[in-house]
């Protein structure tokens, strides 16, 4: 049983590790603020400014720029994996075009709500700035969820493996197949891995401004292009 003091000092802890969680996310979210004005190039002691806070005080929070890019970036990946899994787990399992759509339009959406992010995570890499390895679990999220609609669509067979990789392909291939989609085929594997790519420089020539003056409204191409790549890949569509 815990004694009085016992009893004060866990809610002084809990407090502590209360406010230190709020002033956390309170820098965080001033920094996101900066990405909108300065990119990547942040600056803790501009960002503790900001806050009111002097400099030394945020390296209590992030010891480094670094540090804070990190955490910036673990949050994009995390947000942008959680708005793919909602969006493909709202569709009927053995709609595996619409999963795969589903897919292609959460990650547009996404990047269109928060394009700084975007830029963050699929932009030009930060000079200097190596990301750690406990970053990948977050980043692979979004293309682990169409691993599992490439899995089910190569269970159901509807997949067809009929052309042979270059052995360098294949290996790469293999590699990618063996952390989302284990059980399917390299050639299917290989084209759902291209579709990847072409949504994905569809999405960054959209918000880094590539389709202007070509692309007047962006929204009804991209549809049908990535229905275009659902068929590309085999999955089947009305």
């Amino acid at each position: 049983m815990l004694s009085v003091c016992d009893t004060d000092l866990v809610k002084a802890t809990s407090m502590r590790a209360r406010l230190r969680a709020e002033m956390t996310e309170e820098i965080k979210t001033t920094a996101r603020r900066h990405l909108a004005t300065e990119g990547a190039n942040l600056s803790l002691r501009a960002v503790a400014r900001d806050l009111g806070m002097v400099s030394s005080a945020i390296y209590r929070y992030f010891p480094s720029r670094d540090d804070l890019l990190t955490a910036l970036i673990l949050d994009a990946y995390t947000a942008l994996g959680g708005s793919v899994a909602a969006a493909e787990g709202a569709v009927d399992r053995a709609d595996l075009a619409g999963r795969f759509l589903a897919i292609c339009h959460a990650v547009r959406d996404w990047a269109l709500a928060n394009p700084h992010e975007y830029a963050l995570i699929y932009g030009s890499p930060v000079p200097g700035y190596v990301a750690p390895t406990d970053t990948v679990p977050a980043a692979t999220r979004a293309v682990t969820v169409l691993g599992g609609v490439i899995e089910d669509a190569s269970a159901a067979g509807l997949l067809r493996d009929d052309e042979a990789l270059p052995p360098d392909a294949a290996q790469d291939v293999a590699r990618v197949g063996a952390l989302i989609a284990p059980h399917a085929p390299l050639g299917p594997l290989s084209r759902a891995l291209g579709s990847w790519l072409h949504l994905f420089g569809f999405v960054s020539f959209e918000i880094f401004g590539q389709l202007k003056n070509a692309v007047d409204v962006p929204g009804p191409l991209f549809a049908q292009q990535m229905r275009a790549q659902a068929v590309y890949i085999g999955l089947p569509t009305a």
